[in-house]
């Protein structure tokens, strides 16, 4: 009973805060905060309140909704853990024959095929040997700029 007298205050509150903004010309705020004022009255008279106040005060129900939140816990907890080993136990052995079939052990070719031409280094441009070359190219750089 408490519960629907509160709810009817609010509503009536929120309906005269509605008027007033309307007085003061902004009719698009009214608008909604009539609306969001006659929420608790249509939760009172569906029934909702009522339900809510019997829920809140019945251990019954609190227990329920720990059993609750205990399944979703388990629930999430053994998808986490079956996404990250990679899915059921039947997909996992069938992974696990893929990549042994996939790996030949006694093959003495590699296992893309052999190349057209033996592969060989590229022939290395020659060098100098002085360390000073690169000191001169720094230096032209330099005069370059004027630097």
């Amino acid at each position: 009973m408490i519960a629907e007298t509160v709810c009817s205050a609010a509503s009536a509150a929120g309906l005269g805060i509605a008027v007033v903004t309307a007085y003061r010309k902004r009719f698009l705020a009214a608008a909604r905060i009539a609306a969001y004022s006659l929420v608790p009255v249509g939760l009172v008279m569906t029934g909702v309140v009522g339900w809510a106040a019997d829920t809140a005060f019945s251990p019954t129900a609190w227990a329920g909704f720990v059993l609750l939140g205990g399944a979703w816990l388990l629930f999430m907890t053994t998808r986490a853990v079956e996404r990250r080993s990679g899915g059921t136990r039947k997909e996992r052995r069938a992974a696990k024959a893929a990549q042994r079939e996939a790996v030949a052990p006694a093959a003495s070719a590699p296992s893309l095929g052999q190349s057209a031409r033996p592969a060989t280094r590229p022939a290395a441009s020659p060098r100098p040997a002085q360390s000073g070359d690169d000191f001169t190219d720094i230096e032209a750089i330099l005069k370059k700029h004027g630097i």
